[in-house]
Order: C-alpha cells, then sequence, then structure tokens
C-alpha cells in the first residue's frame, strides 16, 4: 500500500509539472501572436497612411530613417567672407575647380548678373555685361582654356529664349537660339525660357528647354548645331517631361534630368538617346531641381526648393537604373529655396545657390 501510495504521489506531481509546462507554453503562443499582431496592424497603417497622405509618413517612418543617415556633407559658414556682394536672387552657380573659381548667376533690377569668387570665399568681381536679362542655369565648359561658361536666359527681351556662351573674363562668345524670339524650331534652333545646358568632354551639348514655356524637351547637339536627338513631347510617361529643369551626364554614357513638374528623374542613353528609367520614390514631398555629380561620381546632388533641402543620392553602377537611394540629406533654413547647384571636382564642395536667401551656400565633405 505504501508503494501505490508512494507512486500514486509521483503520478499526481508529475502531472502537475506537466500542466504547468503546457500553461506556460501556451501563455508564451499568446504572447507572441499579440505582439505580432501588433506588428502587422502597425505596418498596416504606416502603409495605409502612406497612401493617404505623403506627409504622414514623411513624418513617421521616413523622418526615423533618415535619422539614421550618415552626414556626409557640413556647413562652411566662413565661405564667402562678405556676403553683402549677393545683390540679387542667386538662380546658379558654376564651379572652375582648376582655377579655384565660382561663378554665380543672379537676378534683380539694376545688378550685375555674375558674380566671381575664389573657392576660398572672396569676392573677385563681377560681369560688366548687358547681354544677360535673366540668368537660369550656368554651366562650367571645359573644352576650353580656361574653361567658358554656358548660361541660359529665360528673359523676354532682345536677349532672351536663349543659351549663351562666355569667357571666363565675361565676354560673349557665342549664342544658341534665336534671341528676344521663343520657339520650337530645330532650324532655325529656338528655345523656350530654356533651363539649363551641360556641356561633355566631346563638346556636345545637353539642353533642357522648358522652365514653364511651350517646350518640354531634351536635346543633345553638337557644337556645330546638329541635333544627335531629341525627346520633345510633354506628359508623364517614358521620356516625356513636364519642366525639364537639370541635366548631367555620367561617367557611364548616361544623361540624368529633373523632370520637375513629374517630381522625378530620368535617365537617358547619352549615344543614343534611348530611355533607360526614371526615379520617384525619393521626391513623394518635392521635386527635383538639380542634378549634378560629386567628383567621384558616387553621388547626385538634388536640391528641393519648396521643403529647403538638398538630396544626396547614390548614383547606380552601369547596368539596370532600379530605385533611387538617399545616402545623405542637408536640411536647409524655412524659404531658403535651393535652385540650382555645382561640385567642385577638387575638393568635392558643394555649392547650392538659393533663391530665397539670395546668396549661395558652401557645403564641404566630412572627410
Amino acid at each position: 500500500l505504501k508503494a501505490v501510495a508512494v507512486c500514486h504521489g509521483i503520478n499526481v506531481c508529475s502531472t502537475n509539472s506537466s500542466l504547468a509546462k503546457t500553461v506556460q507554453m501556451k501563455l508564451r503562443s499568446v504572447l507572441f501572436l499579440s505582439v505580432f499582431a501588433v506588428l502587422v496592424v502597425s505596418v498596416m497603417f504606416v502603409f495605409h497612411c502612406y497612401e493617404i497622405d505623403d506627409k504622414v509618413i514623411g513624418g513617421f517612418v521616413l523622418s526615423y530613417f533618415r535619422s539614421l543617415e550618415t552626414p556626409l556633407y557640413k556647413l562652411d559658414p566662413g565661405w564667402p567672407r562678405f556676403a553683402e556682394h549677393f545683390t540679387g536672387q542667386s538662380f546658379g552657380v558654376a564651379v572652375d575647380s582648376s582655377s579655384g573659381l565660382v561663378y554665380v548667376a543672379q537676378r534683380g533690377d539694376d545688378v550685375p548678373k555674375v558674380l566671381v569668387f575664389s573657392e576660398n570665399g572672396f569676392y573677385l568681381g563681377a560681369w560688366n555685361t548687358t547681354t544677360l536679362e535673366m540668368p537660369h542655369g550656368i554651366t562650367l565648359d571645359n573644352n576650353t582654356i580656361p574653361p567658358s561658361l554656358w548660361i541660359t536666359d529665360v528673359g523676354n527681351g532682345n536677349y532672351g529664349h536663349t543659351v549663351k556662351k562666355y569667357s571666363s573674363s565675361g565676354e560673349l562668345v557665342r549664342v544658341l537660339g534665336t534671341a528676344g524670339r521663343a520657339g520650337s524650331s530645330l532650324n532655325p534652333l529656338q528655345f523656350d525660357q530654356p533651363a539649363e545646358a551641360f556641356v561633355d568632354d566631346a563638346e556636345d551639348i545637353y539642353i533642357v528647354d522648358g522652365d514653364g514655356g511651350m517646350n518640354n524637351r531634351l536635346l543633345k547637339i553638337t557644337s556645330d548645331l546638329e541635333v544627335l536627338w531629341t525627346h520633345g513631347e510633354k506628359g508623364t510617361q517614358p521620356a516625356q517631361f513636364n519642366i525639364p529643369h537639370s541635366v548631367t551626364v555620367d561617367s557611364y554614357n548616361r544623361v540624368w534630368v529633373a523632370d520637375r513638374k513629374n517630381k522625378r528623374i530620368q535617365a537617358f542613353n547619352s549615344v543614343t538617346g534611348e530611355w533607360l528609367g526614371s526615379w520617384s520614390n525619393c521626391f513623394k514631398d518635392d521635386a527635383p531641381y538639380s542634378v549634378r555629380l560629386t567628383a567621384d561620381k558616387k553621388y547626385m546632388i538634388v536640391a528641393q526648393l519648396n521643403i529647403s533641402q538638398i538630396l544626396i543620392l547614390t548614383v547606380p553602377p552601369v547596368g539596370v537604373i532600379g530605385d533611387c537611394h538617399i545616402a545623405s540629406t542637408i536640411r536647409l533654413a524655412e524659404e531658403v529655396k535651393p535652385h540650382l547647384v555645382d561640385v567642385s571636382l577638387k575638393t568635392d564642395a558643394i555649392y547650392v545657390a538659393e533663391i530665397g536667401a539670395q546668396q549661395v551656400q558652401k557645403f564641404v565633405s566630412y572627410s
């Protein structure tokens, strides 16, 4: 009887232990499922908010991930040495890294249209020219010694609707387009508020034509004005534009265009003009206004005027364009309104022309 009683006690203890373990396992399962359900609901909420209001995702999730970005650039507060030389709205900037010069295109009544600074921040002078009405984009051309500059003029007067080539001292060298007359003709060549030009090493010229005018096109022409290829239809489909605003060419024969009103960047083969892809996922909050590459061609610098922000995007290697990826962000003060940018090929410094602040700021690499 004692033996039976002992065994019976063991069975009871064993049963109680098994029951406790079963209860613990069930509690853990319930807890795991509860946590999993909360995560699923949270993700569904985030994506639901994303579809309803971009600002929710921008302020909730996107800001969190951007807080994890590694800052790549910082402001150089000592550039320029004296900011009072900016007397108009700064629309464009071009850097001659071989000579250490920075050219600033500005607008306004009775103000010099181009200012010249050193990369060290010293004011060197201004161009005394009457051939510029409303400069928009300014681009360096390294095919001449010393380098020359191309400036787009969106004015409506006798010098407007043109793309002009100037010497480094401000002497007018050449005019593309029919001065004072807006149009879409390719022969003779006409523009309507051309936004920006870019010149490659072969002296071919890429022009985005249509900062709000009748044209929405990208042209590639030779120095002899032969049109090699063009995309020129307004719309939202691939290779169509709605205010093409900035253009550059990378080392993989890709042309990048800031398609402003469509809130995207499009890429093309520089030789054939073939459409390669587009980026729009980085521009939910605001449109891209500029496209410029860093000296090592690893990053693209994109200004966003309406939210006063500079995006530093990773440039994909040769192959599929894919989606854009933000490597870092420079947040500017409100109402600064960055418009166009340029990068020093020697120091990798970024220069930002700011319409709202009426100045140019310099940002230098942390490295």
